[in-house]
């Protein structure tokens, strides 16, 4: 006589986090400003004012920029300042660095929205592997805001997942 298979997994109170349904829409710019100094190392004030006065800011409507220069130039300050008072209208986020850096303030900013008392005592799964650009280190600010009011914390999937961290009683 067969017995019957019982799903254990979707018996239990575990519950998935997975970082990829935060992941917030919109194209990722890198704004290099090269271009705009004297052969590409030297900022002349009232060129680099004209080159922002005359570039069209809207193309960069819902996007999130990063603000870099690719040469070794010494740039000012208030030369992003000034690009960032253009920007500001347009896109949804602006910060200077790599593209990296701004996917990773992106989560920072995103972690920081989310109610993680709804985790209080439960089981979590911190889901692993993911179609989108999560930054490592999204999953380490992930953890630091679980362990306070989980009960467990794994990663990976249900089927195969390594545990973390379990509350002491």
């Amino acid at each position: 006589m067969a017995e019957e298979i019982i799903n254990r997994v979707a018996n239990s109170k575990l519950v998935t986090f997975n970082l990829e349904e935060y992941y917030p829409e919109g194209e990722r710019v890198l704004f290099d400003i090269k271009d705009w100094l004297y052969e590409g190392f030297v900022l002349r004030e009232k060129d680099f004012r004209e080159d922002v006065k005359n570039y069209n800011w809207s193309v960069h409507q819902n996007q999130f920029i990063a603000l870099t220069c690719s040469s070794d130039a010494i740039v000012p300050a208030w030369a992003y300042m000034l690009i960032t008072t253009q920007l500001q209208p347009y896109a949804q986020k602006i910060i200077l660095g790599d593209l990296q850096q701004l996917e990773i303030s992106i989560y920072q900013e995103v972690i920081n929205t989310i109610d993680f008392e709804k985790f209080r005592d439960l089981p979590v799964i911190v889901k692993g592997c993911s179609k989108k650009p999560v930054p490592d280190n999204a999953y380490l600010q992930v953890v630091q805001k679980l362990q306070p009011v989980v009960k467990t914390i794994m990663f990976g999937e249900a089927c195969s997942s390594v545990p973390l961290f379990k509350k002491k009683k």
